[in-house]
């Protein structure tokens, strides 16, 4: 099969550093390229992968400083995707609704994974005009706001078998991995482990639109002693960052679509404690791979359980839901649906 892979472009594919749509677009494009299928990447120059490699734009547009208009070189990479796209079996978007103009006028069948929050009231506008566009979800949580979109799947995140491995939790702190910002709630982290008499660090990054609740809210946290800020971390950090935790923290305080940082977490078999909004009830299996509670006061109470958990179950897990090879699959049913129903209209053109 040729399959045309859009990736945004804010990252590299996959990110030096954070990034989690680029990093699932990463896993997806070489999974589909080592079962065999051509795989083409639209993404920015510094990517690396195993598909073919088309650089819309020299470098992620973060690391870009040229760069103050983010729009631009999208509209300009799903222009290049248009005009090869007769090309492809199949085109897959990973930037939301901004190619649904343009893509639907190419005749070429595609679909779009629904990467982002959809509690955004002009969304709604947005599916009444495209409903036609079959799309993704990655929970089953992520549609409740939006349940007009066309959604065909629902295909949550996986990561490749062999990134991350398992640990021991040696390490003996809480950890908390992703994004400083009031959604991922880092305060709440920092309060919880102060509940539970344990340490906690803090590997994340913090985006310029978040640096003024960074200043105000989270660093005088940081001082206190049982809080280590280690900021963002590369990959190959991540492993023994999250195999040597007792436990990932994850105190959301929105509707999480997804959450990387959970089957990143399993796949060291450190368990999750995780507030019960978004897709945690369907990614945290309670009392098996972590706890889902409802308070900061439960989450202390939690990690009390944690010697309870069985660290290989966690692990196995993660080996049968989580891994980028049952992602690829699931997408390649996706694909093969997708370009059935589209034969018939093609062929009457």
């Amino acid at each position: 099969m040729k399959i045309a892979q859009v990736s945004p472009l804010m990252e590299a594919v996959p990110p030096k550093l954070y990034g989690g749509t680029e990093r699932i677009v990463a896993y997806l494009a070489d999974e589909l390229a080592g079962l065999g299928h051509e795989v083409t990447l639209f993404a920015s120059g510094d990517s690396v992968t195993q598909a073919q490699l088309e650089p819309v734009w020299p470098c992620a547009l973060r690391l870009d400083k040229r760069v103050r208009d983010y729009l631009a070189p999208h509209v300009i990479s799903l222009e290049v995707v248009a005009r090869r796209a007769e090309e492809f079996d199949i085109v897959h978007l990973h930037v939301d609704y901004l190619g649904y103009p343009i893509l639907r006028r190419t005749g070429v069948p595609f679909i779009a994974t629904l990467h982002g929050r959809l509690d955004l009231a002009e969304l709604g506008r947005i599916y009444d005009t495209f409903g036609d566009v079959p799309v993704v979800s990655i929970s089953e949580a992520q549609r409740e706001p939006l349940p007009q979109a066309g959604y065909i799947a629902t295909i949550q995140h996986g990561i490749p078998e062999r990134s991350l491995l398992p640990g021991f939790g040696s390490g003996g702190y809480l950890a908390f991995l992703g994004r400083i910002s009031p959604e991922k709630a880092p305060d709440a982290a920092i309060r919880i482990a102060a509940l539970a008499g344990m340490p906690l660090k803090i590997a994340a990054k913090v985006d310029r639109v978040d640096l003024e609740y960074f200043a105000e809210r989270i660093e005088p946290l940081l001082q206190a002693p049982h809080v280590e800020f280690i900021g963002e971390i590369s990959d190959d950090k991540k492993g023994a960052f999250l195999s040597n935790a007792a436990a990932l923290l994850f105190p959301i305080a929105w509707r999480e679509p997804f959450g990387l940082a959970m089957i990143e977490a399993m796949a060291c078999g450190t368990p999750v404690i995780a507030f019960r909004r978004g897709s945690v009830p369907e990614i945290v299996e309670d009392g098996v791979t972590g706890f889902i509670v409802e308070s900061e006061e439960e989450a202390a109470a939690a990690t009390k359980k944690l010697r309870g958990l069985d660290r290989a179950r966690v692990r196995r897990v993660f080996e049968e839901r989580f891994t980028s090879r049952r992602m690829a699959e699931d997408y390649l049913n996706v694909y093969r649906r997708v370009i059935a129903r589209h034969q018939p209209l093609r062929q009457a053109v």
